[in-house]
């Protein structure tokens, strides 16, 4: 098979490490790509945002599958013009993936469908969102409805920061149009879960559990992130735990989406938060989760291609998943900065000693080759990923290649899988 993936991230590159491991595999593209990406696949000069220079370059350069990594083209619809043109698309259609697209079309989504999550409003203009905020006191949450690459969440726990949130996002619009709409929910309690499936339109196939760390710094404190590290599975889901999502949230989702004209393609991410026995789902992503991919594959023992083909074509039911029973922990490295300004350019030195293996692998995200030098190019630069018997020994293998790894500005959390460890030692 000749497969195009798009994008240039950690989950990215994750994915392209995977795909190449497969037999099914004949040639694999991937735009715009990066310095690692570049050592197992032909890059092209195409941004993601370039989608009439990828549609041009598919109509001279058939494949049989694109994979679309990043939720950007999927809510744009690069899908839908790329199945136009007779290619098979891993990734929803513009309809499907408003699910990400719109925190608004989310929870009205359900809403109609009885899925269970936070009680909201939402707000096109800042002085009734204030009005609101002071009516309900914190903690409180506030979100810009569009894409705001994972940031765009904001848990204020006093009313000042919650005023702040909307300052920062319906006034000075830091994050551009996707602030046109706010929701503003209740502040949930419990823990965090990752919780991705492959989905055909209409089969879900849920894939292993998963944690990561959101905040920036040690303890998860500091500001929100695209994702600081992740590890897999997630202890917090048992199986009666992943039925009752299963039953509850992923089964409704795809059918009442299916119901009403606009069946779901490609991995479903459902952000949750567990307390006790309620669930409740925080947010949907319609593409694979950074960093959650990298420990996610790392474990996967199954050949991802035809899981991706069969999402493609409608023919996931039967197929199954096998796992590596050991956990997986990835430390994702990030510029100084981030997610604040950071600087590029940087060279990132001991990359060449560190040893590719099963077990480890150092997935990257911002870097580039530059005169013959690997530099950042991003706020998460590395994502460093390892396996272990425990999750506390896939920590320490993944520190301790992180520590081998320098760059001017370099930053990365201490912490990651702390929980999960905590859990292991009683």
């Amino acid at each position: 098979m000749k497969i195009l993936l798009i994008g240039s991230g950690g989950r990215e590159h994750a994915l392209a490490w995977k795909i190449a491991r497969s037999p099914l595999l004949d040639k694999l593209y991937c735009t715009p790509g990066n310095a690692g990406i570049a050592m197992m696949a032909e890059c092209l000069p195409f941004a993601v945002e370039e989608e009439s220079a990828i549609l041009h370059w598919l109509q001279a350069h058939p494949v049989d599958l694109v994979v679309i990594g990043p939720e950007g083209p999927l809510v744009s619809g690069l899908s839908d013009r790329i199945r136009q043109q007779g290619i098979a698309v891993f990734g929803p259609s513009q309809a499907a993936a408003a699910i990400e697209g719109s925190k608004v079309f989310m929870k009205e989504l359900c809403a109609r469908h009885q899925i269970p999550t936070a009680t909201y409003q939402v707000f096109e203009q800042a002085e009734p969102a204030l009005a609101y905020l002071r009516s309900q006191g914190a903690p409180i949450v506030v979100k810009a409805s569009g894409l705001a690459a994972g940031k765009g969440a904001i848990v204020c726990h006093t009313l000042a920061e919650a005023e702040q949130a909307i300052q920062q996002i319906m006034v000075e619009r830091a994050f551009g149009t996707a602030g046109d709409q706010v929701v503003i929910e209740s502040c949930l309690r419990g823990e965090e879960l990752s919780f991705l499936a492959l989905v055909d339109g209409e089969h879900v196939l849920p894939l292993a559990g998963s944690q990561d760390h959101k905040a920036v710094g040690d303890g998860d404190t500091g500001a929100n992130t695209g994702g600081m590290g992740a590890y897999s599975p997630a202890p917090l889901l048992t199986p009666a735990l992943e039925q009752r999502i299963m039953d509850e949230i992923m089964y409704p989702i795809v059918r009442g989406m299916a119901a009403e004209g606009y069946p779901y393609r490609g991995v479903l991410y459902a952000g949750l938060m567990i307390d006790g026995d309620e669930i409740q789902v925080l947010e949907f992503n319609a593409r694979f989760g950074d960093p959650e991919t990298q420990p996610l594959l790392l474990r996967m023992r199954s050949d991802l291609l035809p899981l991706l083909s069969a999402c493609a074509h409608g023919s996931l039911h039967g197929m199954q998943i096998e796992w590596d029973p050991r956990p997986a922990l990835c430390v994702c490295m990030v510029a100084g900065g981030y997610p604040g300004p950071y600087g590029k350019g940087e060279v990132i030195q001991g990359l060449p000693t560190v040893n590719p293996q099963a077990e480890l692998q150092v997935f990257h995200a911002g870097t580039r080759l530059q005169a013959g030098e690997v530099v950042t190019a991003g706020g998460r630069v590395l994502g460093v990923t390892a396996l272990g018997s425990t999750v506390a020994e896939a920590q320490q293998r993944a520190y301790a290649t992180v520590q081998t790894i320098h760059w001017s500005g370099v930053y990365y959390r201490h912490d990651i899988g702390y929980r999960a460890i905590k859990r292991e030692q009683g």
